[in-house]
């Protein structure tokens, strides 16, 4: 329940919890409202509080206080690493709230970067208490099927893209919700995994962190948004276990099979299916076979890569990695050709620094450096994964024919 309104909190909606020997004041803000950064600045500016924590990440934080990050950005390291994905879906969040602060005048998560300014300008601890976007993005991802994780992605291309303005039904939303929901579009309140990843384990997890970090601090100020109040409030109060165990329950991924059954299941079909032709039908059935899986998947994943823009060099690296790649567990077509892109044309500092205004028009995907990388990774996953059934059918034709 709600506390009598509180000096320097004008109004704004909050909620005061004691645990623990600690109070926690529970600030709920509008990630769109000057009234909120205001509120932040003089809760802090009061003098009441020993400790400020704020709905953030190390990542997020990093965005909203230094600009310049994006350039300094390693993107053969993530590419290496597999982090391709996840990459995107941070540029899909920057674009939504690039166009958010352009419509609204106030960059959304100005009053989290208030809170950490005002409160490391008074030398008080700061605590960043979300979980890391990509976390969030990954425990989401596993929870859907394959034709939710298509939403999903079709929604993050499509705040990549979009350049239209906000509704105001999204914003008033927006007031009372989160920017992490909202930049997932409807699809958030329309599927129950999502939702409880995006917003009912970050609850769980930030009354965690609160109890988790608070140190020797008495009188804590925490700025949330107003979506996360209510929920916060109550696994603050209610929540038994330990903190550390929840914390790592929900940073935690679901367990998948090491076994990577269905790259056995595909390269025995193929191989199989060479052996058999080269066998039952003489050099001349083996050999068409192996032609027609190699022009399939090779000549797909190339068209793909050169839809992209690729360079000469990465789409015959597309073509010669099709057909090999969706045999072996740990390699990718894809992944071979952006790194051979970013290798040939390496990005450049103004590329990453004009990559958000970039990715919001159809033609700045194929100007900006680094996204015409992100494109090839995944227009040439998309054709070798129609080469692959392509290929795949046409063997089958010929083996049961």
């Amino acid at each position: 329940m709600n506390a009598p309104v509180q000096d320097g909190l004008h109004g704004q909606p909050h909620a005061i919890v004691e645990r623990d020997g600690v109070r926690y004041t529970l600030l709920g803000t509008a990630h769109v409202s000057q009234a909120s950064v205001d509120a932040v600045r003089d809760a802090i500016g009061s003098g009441a509080y020993d400790a400020v924590a704020v709905e953030l990440d190390p990542q997020r934080l990093q965005a909203l206080t230094d600009p310049d990050a994006l350039a300094r950005l390693d993107l053969i390291q993530v590419l290496r690493t597999g982090k391709t994905a996840l990459f995107a879906a941070n540029l899909a969040l920057a674009a939504y709230q690039r166009r958010l602060a352009e419509q609204l005048g106030i960059e959304p998560g100005a009053e989290l970067k208030r809170a950490v300014l005002e409160a490391r300008q008074r030398e008080l601890p700061v605590h960043l208490i979300d979980r890391e976007v990509g976390l969030t993005f990954k425990r989401a991802s596993s929870k859907l099927g394959w034709w939710g994780r298509a939403k999903l992605g079709s929604g993050l291309i499509a705040a990549l893209i979009a350049d239209e303005e906000v509704g105001e039904d999204e914003i008033e939303k927006l007031k009372q919700g989160d920017v992490l929901e909202s930049s997932f579009g409807e699809f958030a309140s329309e599927s129950p995994e999502l939702y409880e990843s995006v917003i009912s384990e970050r609850d769980r997890y930030m009354a965690a962190r609160l109890r988790e970090s608070h140190g020797d601090a008495r009188e804590v100020l925490a700025v949330v948004g107003a979506g996360h109040l209510q929920g916060l409030a109550q696994h603050l109060r209610e929540e038994t276990r330990a903190p550390e165990t929840v914390r790592e329950e929900l940073e935690s991924l679901p367990k998948k099979s090491d076994f990577p059954w269905f790259t056995l299941i595909l390269s025995v079909f193929v191989l199989g299916g060479f052996a058999w032709g080269f066998w039952r039908g003489g050099i001349d059935v083996g050999s068409d076979l192996l032609l027609q899986w190699v022009l399939a998947t090779g000549v797909l994943g190339a068209i793909g890569c050169a839809v992209a823009g690729g360079h000469p060099l990465s789409i015959l690296v597309a073509f010669v990695a099709s057909p090999i790649t969706p045999l072996h567990p740990a390699l990718a077509s894809g992944t071979l050709s952006a790194l051979t892109e970013a290798w040939v044309r390496k990005p450049t500092y103004a590329d990453f620094m004009a990559l958000r205004d970039d990715v919001q028009s159809v033609r700045g995907w194929w100007r900006n450096r680094v996204a015409r990388v992100l494109l090839n990774f995944f227009l040439t996953s998309l054709g070798t994964a129609i080469g692959v059934w392509t290929g795949g059918l046409r063997m089958l034709g010929k083996l049961i024919g």
